[in-house]
């Protein structure tokens, strides 16, 4: 566009619209653009000094803190945001407004944060304002890690804070596509042991956080009253209005954050010893009228509030910490209340009603259990069992998807209940998509957990209750659903995106142009038989001609209206063609609640195979489809591959599979798990044979998981992971080994 021509239209916006263009002039607009920051944010820092009054005995050692400057290291939070919403890596998955989605049934989803109630309310105080009416409300999303990071000069720790916008998809966020961004390393003051409870340090440490949390927001302050113009992925440039967002944090920094005493919660007045019982919801509002008529005393016995500062929101438009603050899924809940509280429960509740040698023995023979779950796509091994003393967040997320089966016959079956409805409210709070329906399903999780938990206060081993903070957490999940505050909070963590190798097991995928297949392998298995016989010799399965023939004839005759057993052989096409074996397949599937990649698509690969890695053989379990109208796990067969192959017949090529088949014990899965429960199909002669078919790997919809069934019995201790699905007689289907596979198999 011609230079004067900018002019003109910048006067005709003015005339239309009867407020100031964005831009004054073309020399303005030729400004804005050279001032256009590329490429990433630099790093700056500033230093915050103790202004309290200083003692002459002071400075001395115990007392440096409060002469030390303490350095913040941050990036220009305004900046970092424009870089996040003009990355063209996001493509569509963004939202400029406040939505409220329905599906086909009319049930309202939620999804990304727009989708929530509280973005919809911000929106519309924004379009109360002539001056911010029509600009799109952008929230911040802050998180921060309370691990702290040694710097090698100086011996100076910080913990970095994490910034993300409320814009994009969660999705993008997990998949790592720049949509979440390091905005600043906080300062941790320390002083010696004898000075690190004192009032004084600690109401300096408060105050020291706090303001570092507003200088880092400082540059988009001005931009919460009016508009900031910002370019978007779509190439279009829009006003838009920020506001603070939820700040995701594990429970010691809510404290921090909600200016409360320890022990209280940071979103409502419950009392630190009845958190369950009766309580209101906190605001700013609530506090700042609790000051003005209540006591230093009582602010901290009645109301668990630290009466000497008010949280960093309270100085921003429109912001209320005890509304944002949204639970880290997995410090909070997982590593938590499940490794922290459940499973340390567990083994007090053994310790207490059996003998030190009893419970020794119960106690290895449920290492045991979980050290021989059989291998899975990205499951993490438990050699030893829970028996190593570093906890990770992924180990405690690798013990979450095994542990329920190895308790089983070990304790009460009420206790077995409680963990498996806390895990239920788990694996639901993380679906990418909740409707109306799993926000019940949580509420009922949460009141399920809440009757089933008893137990152990019932028999000794929680005498005292469950006024617990991280526990009590689990009650306003709901709420913070319906108002779409949570959704930043649940576990973000992302492996990077495996290449194509058949020595990986799989991970997240970016693509978005599937459903779901199953391919073979690149390559096939050389030096072995290609023809029918002489593979059923060398892997000694004399009906494995049989099974192929039949397996034609039912590709050949798909409107095939008698069972394929009843085919007599000799109309079946014999299996003449070039037969070539793979050592696995992969499955690439929609699984958006996964860890997967921006498109939500997630890859895994399943493996038959004599011998793994130079080790025992290993032959996966698979879903199979068998009614697409069938919800669950009533739709699918459970199956365990044998042989990965592909065959020639009249010029077209078959891929296939060997399988052998399990059937369910019930019609139901099991009350007491959650899970479904099968056997192996044996041939009718009721020998041990397997009975085996042929299928197509269109057939397959992803990888099982099995886990033995060992009830009261006592598992060997040279049982091995590899062995696993020939030593025991029932299984599990373990629909805990990740989230899609709670999805489908419920």
């Amino acid at each position: 566009m011609a230079a004067d021509n900018i002019n003109d239209l910048m006067q005709v916006w003015a005339a239309r619209h009867s407020n100031n263009p964005p831009f004054y002039s073309k020399e303005h607009l030729h400004e804005v653009i050279d001032s256009t920051a590329l490429g990433d944010v630099p790093w700056e820092s500033f230093t915050v000094y103790y202004n309290g009054s200083i003692e002459e005995g002071d400075v001395v050692e115990a007392a440096l803190w409060k002469v030390q400057g303490w350095d913040v290291w941050l990036r220009n939070a305004r900046m970092v945001l424009h870089n996040q919403l003009r990355n063209t890596d996001i493509g569509k998955d963004f939202d400029i407004a406040a939505q409220r989605v329905y599906d086909q049934n009319g049930k309202r989803q939620y999804k990304n944060i727009p989708s929530g109630n509280w973005h919809w309310r911000q929106s519309d105080k924004i379009a109360e304002d002539p001056e911010t009416h029509g600009s799109t409300f952008c929230p911040i999303i802050m998180g921060s890690d309370k691990t702290t990071v040694s710097v090698a000069t100086g011996h100076t720790e910080y913990y970095p804070l994490y910034l993300s916008n409320g814009l994009i998809h969660n999705n993008v966020r997990r998949s790592h596509c720049n949509g979440l961004t390091l905005v600043a390393f906080l300062a941790t003051p320390k002083t010696d042991v004898e000075h690190k409870d004192s009032e004084e340090f600690r109401r300096f440490r408060r105050n020291l956080f706090h303001e570092s949390l507003r200088m880092v927001l400082e540059p988009v302050r001005s931009y919460m009253l009016r508009p900031d113009i910002v370019r978007f992925p779509d190439a279009f440039f829009r006003r838009v209005i920020y506001g603070v967002g939820p700040y995701i944090a594990d429970y010691p920094e809510q404290v921090l954050l909600a200016c409360i005493v320890q022990g209280w919660c940071a979103r409502c007045t419950a009392r630190f010893d009845d958190l369950d019982g009766l309580g209101g919801r906190r605001s700013h509002i609530l506090t700042q009228a609790l000051f003005q008529s209540l006591g230093r005393k009582a602010l901290w016995d009645d109301y668990g509030i630290v009466s000497d500062i008010l949280p960093f929101t309270y100085t921003f438009p429109r912001a209320d910490i005890h509304e944002l603050i949204a639970p880290d899924l997995l410090h909070q809940l997982i590593k938590g209340t499940f490794k922290d509280h459940l499973v340390t429960w567990v083994t007090d509740y053994i310790n207490l009603v059996h003998t030190t040698s009893e419970a020794a023995k119960i106690i290895s023979d449920i290492d045991r259990r979980i050290a021989a779950a059989p291998p899975f796509p990205g499951l993490r091994r438990f050699p030893e069992g829970r028996g190593f003393k570093q906890w990770t967040g992924d180990d405690s997320k690798a013990l979450m998807k095994v542990y329920l089966p190895a308790i089983v016959g070990h304790v009460p079956s009420q206790m077995v209940e409680a963990l498996r409805y806390f895990l239920e409210f788990c694996y639901l709070v993380r679906r990418s998509v909740l409707d109306e329906d799993d926000l019940k399903a949580i509420d009922q999780s949460v009141e399920n957990f809440h009757r089933t938990r008893i137990i152990f206060e019932d028999l000794g081993v929680r005498p005292e209750g469950f006024s617990l903070p991280r526990q009590h957490s689990l009650s306003h999940y709901p709420r913070g659903m319906l108002k779409g505050s949570l959704f930043a909070g649940r576990d973000s963590s992302l492996p990077p995106a495996p290449e194509d190798n058949e020595d990986d097991d799989g991970g997240a995928v970016d693509s978005r142009n599937i459903w779901g297949e199953v391919t073979l392998a690149r390559k096939p298995i050389t030096s072995i038989p290609f023809d029918a016989q002489g593979l059923a010799d060398l892997y000694e399965i004399p009906m494995f001609p049989e099974l192929i023939s039949r397996f034609l004839y039912e590709q050949t005759h798909p409107n095939l209206d008698i069972p394929l057993v009843d085919v007599p052989l000799e109309e079946c096409p014999p299996p003449i063609g070039k037969i070539r074996v793979y050592s696995s397949a992969v499955a690439t599937f929609y699984a958006p609640s996964n860890i997967s990649g921006i498109g939500g698509m997630f890859r895994e690969r399943i493996r038959a195979v004599s011998s793994w890695r130079g080790g025992a053989p290993r032959y996966d379990c698979i879903y199979v489809v068998h009614d697409e109208e069938l919800e669950g796990f009533r739709g699918l067969h459970a199956a365990r591959v044998r042989l990965f192959f592909d065959i020639t017949h009249d010029k077209r090529k078959y891929p296939c599979a060997l399988v052998t088949w399990f059937h369910t014990l019930s019609d139901e899965p099991c009350p007491e798990t959650g899970m479904w429960i099968v056997e192996p199909d044996l041939d009718n002669q009721g020998d041990s044979d397997l009975i085996m078919s042929v299928i197509h790997i269109d057939t397959i919809l992803r990888a099982a998981h099995l886990i033995g069934r060992a009830g009261t019995d006592q598992v060997p201790r040279s049982l091995l992971p590899s062995d696993s699905l020939d030593a025991f007689h029932q299984f599990y289907i373990n629909k805990y080994i990740d989230h899609h596979s709670h999805e489908i198999a419920f």
